[in-house]
């Protein structure tokens, strides 16, 4: 074989192995990219059920999007957090959460099932509608758009 056709194949091979490698690090990151939105979302709801817990209208009227533009909202965040049941101190934990929007690859919007808890207290399930824009490939955001009062325990939303 000649000199040239053997560095050509090699100088071949090496640029088909770092396509490869540019290849994968891209998927990758896009995966990743993807699979946190999970993550956005339940640090969301946290957020809003934290706010809740603690009796505070105002942070749960931030959470939730368009809330402060609509004067029912913002009442019904009031009347939400004067409920006895939900007022509680220490850290709140997530029991449970079942989104119907989850890994959706582009815009959705449909009603989380919530289960939460303080520990020592009795559970609380609450619906909250979450609404996501978006694409697998410009990313996906999520915005919470209401909340429930508290439904039975085994109830769905």
């Amino acid at each position: 074989m000649e000199q040239g056709t053997v560095t050509r194949r090699r100088v071949r091979r090496v640029a088909l192995i770092a396509l490869g490698v540019v290849l994968f690090l891209a998927i990758s990151g896009e995966l990743a990219r993807f699979l946190t939105v999970e993550n956005l979302e339940r640090d969301d709801d946290l957020e809003l059920i934290q706010a809740e817990a603690r009796g505070d209208a105002a942070a749960m009227v931030a959470k939730l999007s368009g809330c402060a533009d609509s004067s029912a909202c913002v009442a019904a965040m009031r009347r939400l957090v004067s409920n006895p049941r939900l007022r509680r101190h220490g850290a709140v934990k997530i029991l449970n959460l079942e989104s119907p929007t989850a890994y959706s690859f582009n815009g959705a919007t449909g009603r989380t099932r919530l289960a939460w808890t303080v520990i020592g207290t009795l559970p609380v399930v609450q619906c909250i509608e979450v609404h996501r824009s978006g694409n697998f490939i410009s990313g996906i955001n999520v915005s919470l758009v209401a909340i429930s009062a508290p439904i039975a325990n085994e109830g769905y939303c």
